[in-house]
């Protein structure tokens, strides 16, 4: 997963759902009722629940959107720190909740871990990973923009996917070759060809050193050069076959 919908109105509509999804499960099927638990108290947990989620999903759209602005980058192993933060901060919520004098409730924090969060959790975690895959749908086409930033903080370059050429290594640079206004252009950005290519799985590897845009190869001028837009580039022995592929 390398997209994530930082919308907050997209999240914030998703949480309302999942909000409202919750309280329609808890109030109906009841999932951890004893029997002892009358009406009103049910209403008002599966109110106090269902709202709580919403809020905590909110606030999780905006610390995650915060932080991938900062990272410009998203994969799977943060998306199960979102999910997991979500429920960390929804677990404070509702213990809060179940322990104020609303509900005022019997169970100590472990207690209601063990009897009540542990099943909410199941209940909400494959619907909140079903509604962030669905946000993606949601996203606006902006793939055509491009934006690559290095270990310095000034080290930033945003341009349209269609303008990027290629990208060459240069020790502990990556050199960016990129059209302008029709000219070929580069700028030094300090980052690694692996990690480039990790976050752009559309470029393609023509040689150890090289990126290229697939979009701008023109032709081969020897078995040993391919020619791009306003720029020649060496391919290896070893990469060959993936550019006869093209």
């Amino acid at each position: 997963m390398k997209q994530l919908n930082i919308s907050i109105k997209h999240n914030l509509i998703v949480g309302l759902l999942i909000g409202l999804w919750l309280f329609v499960f808890a109030f109906i099927i009841k999932p951890f009722d004893d029997g002892t638990i009358n009406f009103r108290a049910w209403f008002l947990i599966s109110f106090g629940f269902s709202v709580m989620a919403f809020l905590c999903y909110g606030l999780l759209a905006f610390i995650q959107k915060s932080f991938y602005e900062r990272i410009g980058k998203w994969n799977v192993g943060l998306e199960i720190t979102a999910i997991f933060l979500f429920h960390l901060l929804y677990l404070i919520g509702v213990f809060t909740f179940y322990k104020s004098p609303i509900l005022n409730g019997g169970y100590d924090f472990l207690e209601f871990f063990s009897i009540i969060f542990i099943k909410v959790v199941l209940i909400l975690t494959p619907v909140i990973i079903l509604a962030r895959r669905y946000l993606i749908k949601l996203i606006p086409i902006t793939d055509d923009v491009l934006l690559f930033k290095g270990e310095n903080r000034l080290d930033i370059l945003k341009i349209n996917k269609a303008d990027l050429v290629c990208i060459s290594n240069a020790q502990n640079y990556v050199e960016i070759f990129y059209l302008e206004n029709g000219k070929l252009h580069s700028k030094l950005i300090r980052s690694s060809l692996k990690k480039i290519q990790d976050d752009f799985d559309f470029l393609v590897q023509i040689h150890r050193s090289h990126l290229i845009n697939p979009s701008h190869f023109k032709s081969w001028r020897n078995a040993n050069t391919i020619i791009l837009t306003q720029i020649e580039l060496p391919v290896s022995r070893n990469y060959k076959d993936v550019l006869m592929a093209l």
